[in-house]
């Protein structure tokens, strides 16, 4: 197996990781759990028996982390629960759309970061939530049509 240099990854795929966290845990808590996330791919990367699909592994790692933030914060603050509204990613050009996804459902906020923000193909959002291919794109669906219907 022929992985490409450690760094080269994380120069590919930290921004885009980045927006994805961003609209899980939020601009506070997202560079925290990017850290957490290329640590963990640090230190497994070299155990890795091939090389596919290495961005989808990043952001299954990414998620975790974030799941992990957001149960840590749920058992810190007790009147906070995980579907808080994370604050909007940086350069944020239209506030009150991101309102609207921040208010989402948990399931379909990060359906639609995954696809949109994180720039992923249906069934890396699957995998990465651990749902079916087409949860994954109903979740994606029912996000949009409630933006849609919301935003007019």
């Amino acid at each position: 197996m022929n992985l490409p240099p450690f760094q080269n990854l994380v120069d590919e795929h930290a921004r885009s990781l980045h927006r994805s966290l961003c609209g899980m845990v939020g601009l506070d808590a997202a560079d925290d759990c990017l850290q957490e996330t290329l640590l963990a791919a640090l230190r497994a990367y070299p155990r890795l028996r091939h090389d596919r699909n290495l961005r989808g592994w990043l952001f299954t790692i990414a998620h975790r982390k974030g799941i992990d933030h957001l149960r840590r914060s749920s058992r810190e603050t007790p009147s906070a629960s995980v579907g808080d509204r994370p604050s909007p990613p940086e350069p944020v050009r239209d506030i009150e759309l991101w309102n609207r996804v921040a208010a989402l459902p948990p399931k379909q906020r990060t359906a639609v970061t995954l696809r949109y923000l994180g720039d992923l193909a249906y069934a890396d959002v699957a995998r990465i939530m651990a749902i079916s291919e087409p949860a994954a794109r109903q979740n994606v669906r029912a996000g949009l049509a409630s933006l849609r219907k919301d935003y007019r």
